[in-house]
């Protein structure tokens, strides 16, 4: 009886250390995946602001193609220039509310 508990004893002190191991194991996984983590996401932010700087270029390549009288692009042309005369429009009454 005493020989048993003492096998059961030793089982169970086996599997601890091994859930020990594990645990560690798992823990350094965990560390190493966060940061992979990190650094993807840095990599997301960059490609993510290149991506908005090409898409503005992109938008003013157009832009210029239009004042320079691309015949494909004039809707763009007057769109923007639309856009600018509303801007314009908006705080000329802005300026008058406030009394300027």
């Amino acid at each position: 009886m005493l020989q048993d508990l003492e096998n059961n004893f030793s089982e169970l002190e086996k599997k601890i250390l091994n859930l020990q191991k594990n645990q560690q194991s798992l823990n350094e996984k965990l560390l190493e995946l966060n940061k992979e983590h990190e650094e993807l996401k840095k990599k997301y932010d960059e490609e993510r602001k290149k991506n908005q700087v090409l898409a503005e270029e992109q938008k003013n390549i157009k832009l210029y193609s239009a004042i320079s009288g691309n015949p494909e692009h004039n809707r763009l042309m007057k769109n923007h220039i639309n856009r600018l005369v509303k801007e314009v429009d908006f705080c000329i009454a802005q300026l008058q509310n406030s009394g300027l």
